[in-house]
């Protein structure tokens, strides 16, 4: 087995490991805030269950995605199935959005018919729990993102950030209430959160679009491809680079200028020795690479592209 496929079946299992952590540890803490939403009649709680609800929609919708996106290549996919990660995220965002516009709906409503908030302690153990096992899968999660480039997990991961920031908000917001009495701010915090949800489903979506549509990856990965292309004594230039992402590996295309006096086995082999490169300065990418003699006058796309 090479080093790409093993490499590969470790992410896999990774990244199956974080997904199925992500539902169980959203299934717990859905139980925990229906018990917390119930005996404190608190609506920012209940914007956290609503979002927990859609965490375990989510997570079970990355779970899917990630086995899937996990297999290898077919003879009808020939670049992987890594694209079904970007349609995970997608419905996550849609799915956000809708938690978002809800929690915002309920919000507004009891700005109309105020409801009081009531044993707070309850609410403020709940969510302190919440708190401190949504951090931990967080640091998981980024690291299976950071190894295995999933966006799925990243855009999990992302969600339960701003599941952080809403955790530690409600709970400022019980001691508000259990302290002052200020039933309202209960109702300005629900509203913080659904904003919160609502930005977040945007940011997940422009990333989910930008894969789909095979946007060309970050500046500093193109450098990286032409210093290690051109750090070999035979390149003599690189042009046409086009990059895309195929859903945690990358792809890279471009023409390759060498000795146009080279014979045709000395030129397959040095295309081979950039390819070896540029697999171990990105693992898991897919090459493809077209020789040019160099100086040859061409129409070429980067003269096309603006």
């Amino acid at each position: 087995m090479s080093f790409n496929e093993r490499s590969f079946e470790q992410h896999g299992r990774l990244k199956k490991i974080a997904t199925a952590a992500s539902v169980g540890l959203s299934v717990v803490l859905t139980l925990l805030k229906v018990f917390a939403a119930i005996y404190t009649g608190s609506l920012a709680i209940l914007s956290s269950l609503i979002d927990s609800l859609a965490d375990i929609f989510a997570s079970s919708v990355t779970l899917v995605a990630v086995r899937y996106s996990s297999m290898p290549a077919s003879f009808n996919h020939r670049y992987g199935y890594g694209k079904a990660e970007a349609i995970s995220a997608l419905v996550q965002a849609a799915f956000i959005a809708g938690s978002g516009i809800f929690v915002l709906y309920d919000g507004i409503y009891r700005i109309f018919y105020p409801q009081p908030v009531e044993r707070t302690e309850i609410g403020i153990v709940v969510m302190s729990v919440s708190l401190v096992a949504t951090v931990a899968l967080i640091v998981f999660q980024k690291y299976t993102a950071r190894e295995t480039g999933s966006l799925a997990i990243a855009a999990d991961s992302e969600h339960y950030t701003v599941d952080v920031a809403t955790n530690i908000s409600i709970i400022v917001t019980l001691i508000v209430v259990e302290l002052f009495g200020a039933d309202w701010f209960d109702t300005l915090t629900a509203s913080v959160v659904s904003a919160f949800l609502l930005l977040s489903a945007w940011k997940l979506a422009k990333k989910a679009v930008n894969l789909l549509t095979d946007a060309e990856l970050p500046p500093e990965v193109r450098k990286k491809v032409c210093e290690v292309v051109m750090e070999l004594p035979f390149a003599k230039g690189i042009h046409d680079l086009r990059t895309r992402d195929l859903g945690g590996a990358y792809m890279f295309e471009f023409h390759l200028e060498l000795d146009g006096e080279l014979p045709l086995s000395a030129a397959h082999e040095f295309t081979t020795l950039v390819e070896e490169n540029l697999e171990e300065a990105f693992p898991g990418a897919q090459v493809i690479i077209h020789q040019d003699p160099e100086g040859v006058v061409e129409d070429r796309l980067d003269r096309k592209l603006v």
